[in-house]
């Protein structure tokens, strides 16, 4: 419970940091309009990531508008309000050997499907004109159409992507239409072999749409009376560029992202490409993105268009770890703080709990009825009346049995001792120190469970325990009563005839009465002396099972409150990890100083008890009783309220990280990440987190065209860093967009000049495309002899 409630925290509050370092990024327009077109039910999943994403980059990311081409018009979306869908034949349910050309022929069968697509174009075309107010110009519209390779529905891709050029050509110049095909590679599990040859049976279609000969002509656009138009095409390439995009890099690996990268990359790529460049650029000196440029650096020697791919990496303020340190060394400093002793003395820890001998000797005395009742002992009826010559040669407890026979021992106890045993009896000492101990811990300096843990042990540590002098007073009471008794047991044994009471020659009942006055003054004085030794002791071990009682508490507290810290400890670690990320370092270190610091402030400005006041954390040993969630639980609204808002914790990204790379001290003996070492780690980061997001054979990729950008402060310390480094050695085009960001940095590294035989995917698939077409599959919509030939 305790590392969910703790993860869930620091969810939330790195959310929180998100959103508000966003809304201090500045973030960058689109010159022209923009239209996601996603094709195919496998890409449902990816609309709402990416215009999540252009929201959060694109000032005017209001205006821009997505189609979903699937089955049944498409899923709905949360941004049902944004996305328009296209309604497709269904794949699902029939059969994988001729999914593709039924689908295919379906759609060109029922002319529904192309009235209800063309209506559907038009219909977006007009709600992008509703927004023209955004974009500096309304001449072009940047068409994206994303796919997965193996999504039967992509066999209508070309058909799909001409309609929406044909229509939004009436409203625009011009249409610039980009593709970005997902591969993804870990969901094939078992369907590896027919997903391989669909996915391969849609690259062979796509190899002859990037022609420079493709042609394409079909009665397209349809009329509202139903009239068809056709449409054509060519000789020309399809798609102006076309990105292929994998859920493993280049490495064969899987990013710790996944797909999320490409739909970062995605956004990015359609931000660059479009993005309004201010004149801030141009003066700076920053490179940016020209579209010809890259299409042309791609192309190679040979003049065949090359495919592009892409990579992705991002370092942000590391918002979770940095929430879990905070939780971690709060605890640590409360807990430090309920440590610290206030210089209790042995008497002044026994004095606390009333447990000075003179306080046990006065609480056995308390609870006594008064001595003054023995004296009415003498008016007890004796058994007949003896002389005193009957009585001279016995023994007092002789004399005593002869006069009244148990009737006197019988009256002590009843009047004296059972009285007290009652009293003794209703003795609760963890009652009466509960609000001493409530008082205790809120004074200055407070005593907590830590304190009463070491003070209620066996053997306590400097200033002694309570409960071992306890026991010590315990052993003086039991020598005492041993000593007592045995002085009662000798005088009972004495004759009559020797004790010093006054006899009254001839006047007999005078001198027995006087005798009767000494026994009851003499015996039961020392009886009710015992008494009162045996109720000390008595209460004595009632204070001494309730000091066991409350050892055993304190003692559960410490340890719950010691488990808890190596909880917390462990929960903060894990969050940081062990990559050795650079954007991670010294976060232990940096936050426990700011931490105690921010700790330290809150006391000064509002008192040295202000964390265990009711509006902070309260009593820790009442929220441990509830169990040690309850006080992580308290702990997280503090750190969320008081610690987490104050001012070093909303420091941009690159200043937050400077100060932590400018940790001076030593932390547990480890080294401490310099300025320097920081942005090498970071800029190395960042490379190796941006590796290209498709697996190529790269001895047989004739030409490699890349550039790589920034997105970040190019007048930040890192970005000044990040444009030097490598300058002598540079292969590939650097630039930088520039944004006013607090939140972090961004790197996209662009790749291009590849074919699509070099693709390993193509080279795995290729022998399960062959073996499923000889096997009867038909994987194509258009007879094959239309399509390029395998490479």
């Amino acid at each position: 419970m305790i590392r969910t409630e703790a993860l869930v925290y620091a969810e939330q509050y790195a959310a929180q940091e998100e959103a508000l370092h966003s809304k201090g990024d500045g973030r960058s327009s689109i010159h022209y309009p923009a239209l996601f077109l996603f094709l195919g039910d496998k890409v449902s999943a990816a609309i709402e990531p990416v215009l999540m994403r252009c929201d959060r980059k694109w000032d005017n990311a209001a205006g821009v508008l997505a189609l979903h081409a699937g089955a049944h018009g498409g899923k709905e979306q949360d941004s049902k309000e944004r996305v328009m869908t296209i309604a497709l034949p269904d794949a699902a349910g029939r059969d994988p050997r001729t999914v593709r050309q039924d689908v295919y022929r379906e759609f060109h069968e029922d002319s529904r499907y192309l009235a209800g697509m063309n209506r559907t174009l038009r219909q977006i075309g007009n709600r992008i004109a509703d927004y023209g107010r955004l974009y500096s110009s309304f001449d072009v519209i940047h068409l994206s159409i994303i796919t997965r390779v193996d999504d039967p529905l992509n066999v209508l891709l070309p058909e799909i992507a001409l309609l929406a050029r044909a229509v939004l050509s009436q409203s625009f110049k011009s249409v610039q239409t980009d593709l970005y095909t997902l591969i993804n590679e870990r969901e094939q599990g078992d369907n590896f072999g027919y997903s391989s040859s669909v996915g391969l049976a849609f690259l062979r279609e796509l190899e002859g749409m990037q022609l420079p000969d493709y042609t394409f002509k079909a009665p397209l656009l349809v009329t509202e009376d139903g009239l068809s138009i056709p449409v054509a095409h060519g000789p020309s390439a399809l798609f102006d560029l076309v990105y292929l995009l994998s859920d493993k890099n280049e490495r064969g690996m899987t990013p710790v992202n996944g797909m999320e990268d490409n739909y970062e990359i995605i956004a990015h790529i359609s931000l660059l490409k479009n993005r309004v460049r201010p004149s801030s650029d141009q003066a700076s000196g920053h490179g940016g993105y020209n579209n010809m440029t890259f299409k042309s650096g791609i192309r190679g020697s040979t003049g065949r268009q090359g495919y592009a791919s892409a990579g992705f990496s991002a370092v942000r303020r590391p918002s979770k770890p940095i929430a879990m340190a905070v939780l971690y060394h709060a605890f640590h400093v409360l807990a430090a703080k309920l440590q610290t002793g206030g210089g209790f003395s042995l008497r002044d820890r026994q004095a606390l709990l009333g447990l000075t001998p003179e306080a046990l000797r006065e609480r056995a005395a308390g609870l006594l009825p008064d001595e003054a009742g023995i004296a009415e002992m003498t008016g007890l009826m004796s058994h007949g009346r003896p002389s005193y010559s009957e009585l001279k040669p016995l023994s007092l407890r002789e004399a005593e049995a002869l006069l009244f026979g148990d009737g006197g021992e019988a009256y002590f106890r009843s009047n004296f001792a059972d009285v007290s045993a009652a009293r003794a009896a209703a003795l609760d000492p963890a009652r009466e120190w509960a609000a001493v101990l409530a008082a205790q811990e809120q004074a200055t300096p407070p005593v907590t469970f830590y304190q009463l843990a070491e003070w209620t042990a066996e053997q306590g540590e400097a200033g002694g325990s309570v409960l071992n002098a306890l026991r010590q007073h315990m052993g003086g009471l039991r020598s005492a009563l041993a000593g007592a008794e045995e002085e009662l047991e000798q005088l009972y044994a004495q004759s009559v005839e020797r004790q010093p009471f006054q006899r009254v020659p001839l006047l007999d009942k005078r001198t027995v009465r006087n005798f009767i006055h000494y026994l009851f003054e003499s015996i039961y004085s020392r009886k009710y002396e015992i008494l009162r030794l045996k109720l000390e002791l008595d209460i004595a071990l009632r204070y001494d099972a309730a000091l066991e009682q409350l050892h055993a508490e304190s003692r559960a507290k410490v340890q719950t409150m010691q488990a808890l810290e190596e909880e917390l400890r462990s929960l903060a670690l894990a969050s940081i990890g062990r990559s050795g990320e650079a954007v991670d370092q010294n976060i232990m270190e940096y936050y426990r100083t700011v931490t105690a610091e921010v700790m330290l402030d809150i006391e000064t400005r509002r008192g040295p008890d202000i964390f265990f006041s009711d509006r902070f954390m309260g009593s820790i040993s009442e929220l441990l009783r509830q169990g040690g969630p309850a006080v992580v639980r308290r702990l997280i609204e503090v750190c969320r309220r008081e610690l987490l808002t104050a001012a070093p914790f909303v420091l941009p990204f690159e200043e937050e990280l400077l100060r932590r790379a400018n940790v001076a001290a030593a932390y547990e003996n480890r080294e401490i990440v310099s300025r320097e070492e920081l942005f090498r780690q970071l800029y190395l980061g960042l490379e190796d987190g941006a590796a290209i997001n498709v697996r190529l054979f790269e001895y047989t990729q004739e030409h490699r065209h890349e550039e790589k950008y920034f997105f970040g402060d190019s007048g930040s310390e890192f970005l000044r860093y990040a444009l030097n480094a490598d300058g002598t050695t540079r292969i590939y085009r650097l630039g930088v967009v520039h944004e006013q960001r607090r939140s972090g940095v961004e790197k996209l590294n662009l790749m291009g000049g590849f074919h699509l035989e070099d693709l390993l995917y193509y080279r795995n698939g290729k022998v399960y495309y062959e073996t499923y077409v000889q096997n009867g599959y038909k994987l194509h919509g258009v007879d094959e002899e239309q399509l390029p030939a395998l490479r």
